[in-house]
């Protein structure tokens, strides 16, 4: 092994992860700029659902089949592609106009994503083929994730103190340009010709199952839960998802292999993993406006806030790697799973006037929980899966997080969402016109405005009672659905506790056995 061959090596491996840091930053910049996307453009509680949406529905939808697109036509190419659409997608975010316009880019960027995310692993492990090396490789991989994390926050909110909302788009332009050059000069190509053909009836009825089911409930709060319009949503995604299964038990190259769901431990595993990633989310979306909007934080000042999680899921992502070895998969799984029921229903109790020193101590004790689920749980997933099929196992993996996450908003905001409204009766501010208590429903950003516009025409005491009314609405919200998030820890714990192997089985395929495009950080 030469030293320049080393030196090329190290060289793709920064371009990679350069990549996926791109990827996780700007999901975290989104989430802190969406009190300014109320403000600037008017965006509903719905409308900001749809723009974090937008962009994991894609993603989640698609990551399943965009690796095998790399495997047949070519992994740098797959690559570059991706990363051309996801940085002109959120250059066009910039500037749109609109809620719909930036859901419109924000769908688009998720389609580079998809393209970009498993592109990355697939080089990174054509790339480092001794075992040693590869395995140090898919940990550096792994690890830059949390710098997009804490990264997001902090520049966004730098960005958003001195600039526009779409300055948090900006920033990302250029980083996608230089991932395309870099990747152009340093990145090798490989493929697989053999890669079986795309599944475009999986592809398309899972995407249509799942974007029918997240519409149904983000829009359930306007239509009512058991009203029609959300009744026929509901049926209609169970019978996509019906389809989805009876399909992939009847074609020869699946796109995913639901017979894998027949084995218990790799169902409560993947179930684990999606209810982690869904309080994940549904918390970062609520958090974010609790922030800025009861507690008055600014931009940066959220930003900053909100590194303990960060920290703290990537200090218990090494926690839970060691720990489970000691211990199993189950006690690890099960401990972080009542770590985090905890931590929200210690969240419930939150007033706005809550000191952040135990904020922060509660968004620790959540970071510990999901860090120490994510790296035991996808051990599981893996230690199930045949050495054969393990690329199933991997895309499985990325898959739950992400349909997990745009669960979460989905659910948390809309639960919240009705929370809220529900509060904002008629008779909620005596004397509010009533076009203006309507504008107050759509979101407790918008309710401070139309309380701010009111002071300004002189009305101070009936602006400050809707304030008051709108803050306590919100937090009785945000209380409620913390609440629910602990309720379905708490059956998670359970399921994981009876389901969950504690030790990998005996006949678990072992790492060198998969192949390259596998690996999983």
């Amino acid at each position: 092994m030469t030293t320049t061959t080393s030196r090329s090596r190290t060289g793709v491996l920064a371009v990679l992860c350069l990549c996926v840091i791109a990827i996780y930053m700007d999901a975290m910049i989104v989430n802190l700029a969406l009190p300014s996307l109320v403000r600037e453009l008017g965006s509903s509680t719905t409308g900001l659902q749809w723009i974090i949406d937008a962009y994991g529905l894609t993603f989640a939808a698609l990551v399943l089949a965009a690796g095998s697109l790399g495997d047949r036509f070519g992994r740098r190419g797959t690559l570059i592609a991706g990363l051309v659409v996801f940085t002109l997608a959120t250059g066009a975010g910039a500037l749109c106009t609109s809620t719909g316009q930036l859901i419109a880019a924000r769908t688009v960027m998720g389609l580079g994503a998809a393209l970009i995310y498993p592109s990355t692993l697939s080089i990174l492990t054509s790339v480092f083929v001794e075992r040693k090396e590869r395995a140090a490789a898919i940990g550096v991989w792994g690890a830059v994730s949390g710098i997009g994390v804490v990264l997001g926050p902090i520049l966004g909110g730098v960005l958003l103190e001195h600039f526009w909302w779409g300055s948090v788009f900006v920033v990302v332009v250029p980083i996608g340009l230089l991932c395309v050059a870099l990747t152009a000069l340093l990145v090798p190509n490989s493929r697989d010709p053999q890669t079986p053909g795309l599944d475009l009836p999986g592809l398309v009825l899972s995407t249509a199952a799942i974007g029918l089911l997240v519409y149904t409930i983000i829009e359930a709060p306007e239509r009512g839960w058991l009203g029609g319009a959300s009744l026929l949503g509901f049926a209609g995604a169970a019978v996509l998802f019906a389809a989805l299964v009876w399909r992939e038990l009847n074609t020869a190259h699946p796109m995913l292999d639901v017979r894998l769901f027949t084995n218990l431990r790799f169902s409560a595993a993947c179930g684990t993993i999606t209810i982690t990633f869904f309080t994940l989310n549904g918390f970062t979306f609520m958090v974010t406006q609790y922030f800025q909007f009861l507690k008055a934080y600014s931009p940066l000042g959220a930003g900053v806030r909100l590194i303990p999680v960060a920290v703290a899921i990537i200090i218990g992502s090494v926690l839970g790697g060691k720990l489970v070895i000691r211990l199993g998969t189950r006690t690890v799984v099960t401990t972080g799973l009542v770590l985090m029921g905890i931590a929200y229903a210690w969240f419930s109790i939150d007033a706005i006037e809550t000191a952040y020193p135990m904020i922060a101590a509660q968004m620790v004790v959540i970071g510990l929980g999901i860090g120490m689920v994510a790296v035991p749980a996808t051990e599981s997933i893996m230690s199930v899966v045949p050495a054969a099929k393990a690329g199933i196992g991997s895309a499985m993996n990325d898959a739950t997080r992400l349909f997990g996450g745009t669960l979460g908003i989905a659910v948390v905001g809309s639960v919240h969402h009705s929370l809220y409204t529900g509060k904002l009766g008629d008779d909620a501010v005596p004397g509010l016109p009533a076009a203006v208590l309507e504008h107050s429903r759509d979101s407790v950003g918008a309710a401070l405005q139309s309380a701010a516009a009111l002071a300004a025409r002189g009305q101070g005491q009936l602006a400050t009672t809707l304030q008051d009314v709108a803050q306590q609405a919100f937090l009785h919200g945000f209380q409620l659905a913390c609440l629910t998030v602990t309720g379905i820890c708490a059956v998670a714990a359970l399921v994981a506790g009876a389901l969950l192997p504690n030790r990998p089985p005996a006949t678990a395929p072992e790492p060198e056995a998969a192949q390259p495009d596998t690996a999983t950080a």
